[in-house]
């Protein structure tokens, strides 16, 4: 069973210093939760680069060859028509469907992927809200969050208050984090 070990800090130097010395003990599911941006929290928790710029070029590509393929068999091939005196395989006109489709593909996909693959919604509730506490975190709270078997739990949280936690909260939980 997985538990959510909770830790509040004041200051986000000795928060990152957190991040970076349980990384470096193993353990893994680390998050930061705080109501700004931090610099360098990726590199505290090891991040690797984001893979959303890749699936907008995978489908905005396939969008665009598709919207292409689309009108080259359909006017040039399936019902071919003269119409201007123009040739039924005209690349010129396919231009604006071609460049709407790439966009339209692009867009969905980062959309649906962010929306189900990265942020794994629907997910309307997680086990670390129960902390009455943890509602700072949008205000003004700096927070750390590992997701630790429940043998775990009191090791992190221990090794959390060394590293200067002003305070820590085991949340038991069910499940992947």
């Amino acid at each position: 069973m997985t538990s959510w070990v909770l830790g509040e800090f004041v200051e986000e130097e000795p928060l990152l210093e957190a991040a970076r010395t349980l990384r470096a003990k193993g353990v893994t599911g680390l998050d930061l939760h705080s109501p700004y941006p931090l610099h360098g929290a990726e590199e505290a928790l090891g991040l690797r680069r984001s893979t959303v710029p890749l699936v907008a070029l995978v489908a905005g590509v396939g969008g665009a060859v598709s919207g292409y393929l689309l009108q080259w068999w359909t006017v040039g091939i399936d019902w071919p028509l003269n119409v201007g005196n123009r040739p039924p395989h005209s690349p010129p006109a396919f231009i604006p469907v071609t460049f709407e489709l790439g966009i339209l593909f692009a867009s969905l996909a980062i959309f649906l992927g962010l929306l189900f693959a990265y942020f794994e919604f629907p997910r309307v509730h997680h086990p670390v809200f129960e902390v009455e506490a943890f509602r700072s975190a949008s205000i003004d709270g700096l927070w750390i969050s590992a997701a630790v078997g429940r043998t775990e739990a009191d090791g992190v949280a221990a090794e959390l208050r060394r590293l200067g936690a002003r305070s820590v909260s085991i949340v038991p939980g069910e499940g992947a984090p």
